[in-house]
């Protein structure tokens, strides 16, 4: 996993991490509706589901590549 993430350079993955996190900006970014439903218990449907991994995902390895990072220093 370290390996793959070496090869995509930082500021590209926090790009793309930024705007997977927030879109679409208006009226609420995916990934904050999603995490909502989540915690009320309705998120049922698969392409729900789907859609929170798909806007979660650049963000999850972001905080992983920071975090390989920090342990390397």
């Amino acid at each position: 996993m370290k390996s793959l993430l070496d090869k995509i350079p930082l500021g590209i993955l926090a790009a793309i991490a930024l705007l997977m996190t927030f879109a679409p900006f208006v009226p609420e970014p995916h990934l904050w509706e999603k995490l909502n439903m989540l915690v009320d218990g309705t998120l049922t449907k698969p392409i729900d589901i789907f859609d929170l991994f798909w806007h979660a995902l650049p963000l999850t390895l972001l905080v992983i590549k920071l975090g390989y990072i920090a342990a390397d220093k």
